[in-house]
């Protein structure tokens, strides 16, 4: 897949599509951006041109431990060069989970290149609060800790990265445990700041003062609260607010694969919306 020099780092990107606005599909997690090679192709095939693309510190992009702000706001600036660089701007920006973070930071940031947003699994609770500082951080401080940064390179998640992306392992097998430690206590510390606000580092009066068009599909687990996605829609004005035919589930995670069933209709009111702004 190509590559795009961004800030400094080589990140990894797709274009799905030829024709139409440019939309993008930011994955949750650190996850890459596979998951959504077939939510990207039903959306393409409706006269869109789909950007995905692998986040720094995810998939095959670059690895950098430098950020002194919270990964989304970092990721959403990432994503305005990506864009310009390939004349997309505006663009609607859709995301889950983190990338749903990630497009509402690039909302906030970049308003004016920002055509609308797609919102879908939005974070937000006490539970998510408590689990995700351990699960993209705490986890990885003890380990490095423990064992240095081979335990970390030996880790299924960093094992994922350095496959994909040599260049990520040299600079793991090359850090001192110490600084690699201070960067995740860094981007912890600022992420935990920002835990009890209606989405992660973001406040009401930021929600209030979005003015682009916004759709937002709740989740269905307890990381991806159903009453999140109904609070975000509540700050938002006139935001829209989209339920697909789910129950809540009384589980910490429900893959995104366990969406599948439902992405013809996720297309179709992502496309009537964005088509409608």
């Amino acid at each position: 897949m190509p590559l795009a020099k961004v800030n400094g780092l080589n990140i990894n990107y797709e274009v799905i599509g030829n024709e139409g606005p440019w939309v993008t599909l930011i994955t949750g997690g650190r996850r890459g951006y596979s998951e959504f090679v077939p939510l990207a192709k039903k959306i393409a095939a409706c006269g869109f041109h789909v950007l995905m693309h692998d986040r720094r510190n995810t998939g095959a992009s670059d690895t950098s431990f430098d950020g002194t702000e919270v990964e989304e706001s970092v990721w959403a600036d990432d994503l305005y060069e990506l864009l310009n660089q390939l004349g997309g701007l505006p663009a609607f920006i859709g995301g889950s989970s983190s990338g749903a973070r990630t497009a509402i930071m690039f909302g906030l940031r970049h308003p004016d290149s920002a055509r609308g947003l797609l919102l879908f699994r939005v974070t937000g609770g006490a539970f998510a609060a408590e689990r995700l500082p351990e699960s993209y951080y705490n986890q990885f401080i003890r380990m490095a800790e423990a064992g240095g940064m081979e335990a970390i390179c030996a880790d299924p998640q960093y094992a994922e990265r350095i496959a994909a992306n040599p260049a990520t392992g040299e600079i793991l097998r090359n850090m001192d445990p110490n600084d690699f430690i201070a960067a995740l206590t860094k981007w912890r510390d600022l992420f935990v700041s920002g835990k009890d606000l209606p989405v992660f580092g973001v406040t009401e009066a930021e929600l209030n003062s979005m003015k682009m068009p916004v759709i937002i599909i709740p989740g269905n687990d307890k990381i991806h609260d159903s009453r999140a996605g109904r609070i975000v829609h509540e700050m938002i004005p006139g935001s829209k607010l989209h339920q697909l035919p789910i129950e809540d589930q009384d589980l910490d995670l429900v893959p995104f694969e366990e969406w599948t069933p439902h992405e013809p209709e996720i297309t179709s009111v992502f496309t009537e919306f964005m088509s409608n702004h």
